[in-house]
């Protein structure tokens, strides 16, 4: 099995997929040509022969340092070991098309005269294939199915098809640079490329996307770590967005909560464009409308709570059983059952996204409120129907309180659009059928017994999604029903600062184990506890929360205080998202106190 923690990786990409980088030196997943494509390396679910590429002294490693090249997505690792030290500096060029894509591994002498060894397993379909491998000299070419991987090494390797190794000395000054390209087995090999004019124009590339950044603030440094995280999840050719690069990393090690998370959910994307757009970043919030509007065409009633990459609507479930699983957690699922839940809260994220686009001068076209009067017209027969809520809870269906409330939150946004913008609605259709929700909710949605709002109607258990009701504006935040709410889920869901989304016994989820914290969770809880007047404590949590990530910045999807370990797939774009919506809460807060 990986010995690998999931917070021992790193992120490189380019846009159109990602790669993850241990601290040992090896790329344990990589999807080619697309996120949402078969692995090519998928150590990461199992272990070297289902596929990876390690660069890294051939001796005993005794330090490790990594950090990003400024406002970038290059990674540079640092290994000492008795002999001396190296840094391996890895990356992707930024694809321009769909014929090929790079990865670049520059190894760079540090000091003293270092043993390197490259161990390489090409195999395609997660793991699956063993594709045919020839030796060429100092290049490797693998070919299986659709796919060809090019390797320019500036050293030779031996084997065969299995496994490539290669050793070398690299010495201080010295530099070596290892070049894979995919590209379509049916195309002639494309014009090799100078690594070091790759390396140059990619740090220049992501620093001129880093500096359109409006975001200041004390937090400057997380803040930017996630806005570039986040872009790294944009599927550049279509403005999708997808939820994390990786496949069935556990919620829990050993359970079985393992999904696929390649996907564009329309919750995760709209709440990632927002916070896109509060910083500045106004070309994904029109790449991401137009892929919203080609994803969604056709019948409202089919909406649907995600979609492929490029708006693919079929994303079958399907069990890779020939995969052991990070640290044994199975089954291994690439596609999403998911894909056919009825989840009513979708509605008033992509709701609120529009306005949001509007408020931030990207203008209303007639499309987009077509679509959205489409999708309220929907709802408003929709909304009183049980759903699986945010959460995805593969069991039966009930009235979930934030589902609701986000309904409400559909029809309150498209009402300010159509004020604030002066498009034609029905205006009072709408209010009646907002204000239905609004008393509903509170009606069936609290629980005066608890002195907070439920996770359900009838229901005693507690949710962290209603820390999302002061956020939204659904009811200010010094109502009692507010502060009560935040301090039960406080006390009630909190660890140590970290914030379950529900007590998984009491919910009967469909699994019968745990799962970790939700890191989002917390961040919401920073917000919350922000609102209330609380900021002194808000704050202590935020800082805490920033001491959970990795050392290059990244968050998983959830964390376990007891272990110290993060989970779930990696990174998580809804970590991140929640990192940037509280410091913006924050500094908010800040700039409103008064100064002596």
């Amino acid at each position: 099995m990986t010995s690998q923690r999931i917070e021992d990786y790193a992120l490189i990409g380019d846009t159109h997929t990602a790669a993850l980088v241990g601290r040992d030196g090896s790329i344990d997943w990589l999807c080619l040509p697309r996120f949402d494509a078969a692995a090519c390396f998928a150590a990461l679910l199992g272990t070297p022969e289902h596929g990876r590429w390690k660069i890294a002294p051939d001796a005993e490693v005794t330090a490790v340092e990594r950090r990003y090249l400024g406002q970038s997505l290059v990674l540079s690792t640092v290994m000492t070991c008795a002999q001396g030290s190296v840094e391996i500096i890895d990356f992707m060029p930024k694809a321009e098309g769909f014929d090929r894509a790079d990865l670049v591994r520059l190894v760079r002498g540090r000091g003293g005269c270092v043993p390197m060894a490259v161990d390489l397993a090409f195999r395609m379909d997660y793991g699956h294939i063993v594709p045919w491998v020839r030796h060429v000299g100092t290049e490797i070419h693998a070919v299986a199915g659709p796919d060809h991987l090019h390797l320019a090494a500036p050293v030779a390797f031996t084997g065969d098809n299995r496994h490539s190794r290669a050793t070398f000395d690299i010495a201080e000054g010295e530099s070596k640079a290892f070049v894979l390209t995919w590209f379509p087995s049916h195309h002639a090999p494309p014009e090799p490329q100078d690594p070091e004019q790759l390396l140059d124009a990619t740090r220049d590339w992501w620093q001129r996307w880093a500096d359109r950044s409006t975001h200041r603030t004390r937090w400057d440094g997380a803040v930017q770590r996630s806005l570039l995280t986040l872009k790294a999840l944009t599927y550049s050719p279509t403005g999708g967005i997808v939820a994390a690069p990786t496949a069935s990393l556990p919620e829990w090690i050993g359970g079985v909560r393992n999904w696929d998370y390649r996907y564009c959910w329309l919750r995760d994307a709209g709440l990632t464009l927002a916070a896109l757009l509060r910083t500045g970043h106004r070309e994904e919030a029109v790449a991401w409308r137009e892929w919203l509007l080609r994803a969604v065409a056709g019948e409202p009633s089919q909406l649907q709570i995600m979609y492929g990459i490029a708006g693919e609507r079929m994303l079958e479930e399907r069990i890779l059983d020939w995969l052991p699983g990070y640290e044994g957690s199975t089954p291994v699922r690439v596609g999403n059952e998911a894909v056919e839940q009825l989840q009513l809260d979708v509605y008033g994220q992509v709701l609120g996204v529009f306005h949001l686009s509007y408020r931030q001068k990207v203008e209303p076209v007639e499309d987009s409120w077509d679509l959205q009067k489409c999708l309220l017209e929907d709802l408003e027969e929709r909304w009183r129907l049980p759903d699986a809520g945010i959460w995805e809870v593969r069991g039966s269906r009930r009235h979930y309180v934030h589902s609701k409330v986000m309904c409400w939150m559909a029809f309150d946004r498209a009402l300010a659009a159509a004020h604030d913008f002066g498009l034609e609605a029905p205006v009072a259709r709408w209010t009646a059928v907002r204000d239905a929700i609004h008393a509903e909710v509170c009606d069936r949605g609290f629980s005066a017994r608890r002195g907070a709002f439920v996770q359900s109607y009838g229901g005693e258990t507690l949710d962290a999604s209603l820390l999302m009701i002061p956020l939204l504006g659904f009811l200010p935040p010094e109502d009692p029903r507010v502060v009560g709410t935040v301090e039960a889920i406080e006390r009630d869901l909190g660890v140590d600062g970290l914030v379950y989304r529900y007590h998984w016994e009491e919910t009967r989820d469909g699994f019968d184990h745990p799962e970790g914290a939700f890191l989002v969770c917390s961040f919401w809880l920073v917000e919350a506890l922000t609102m209330i007047g609380r900021h002194d404590d808000a704050e202590a949590l935020f800082e805490r929360l920033l001491g959970l990530a990795n050392d290059v910045g990244l968050y998983g999807e959830q964390f376990d205080p007891r272990s110290g370990r993060h989970l779930g797939n990696f990174p998580q774009a809804f970590s991140h998202v929640g990192l940037i919506s509280a410091a913006n809460r924050l500094a908010a807060r800040a700039d409103r106190k008064p100064t002596a």
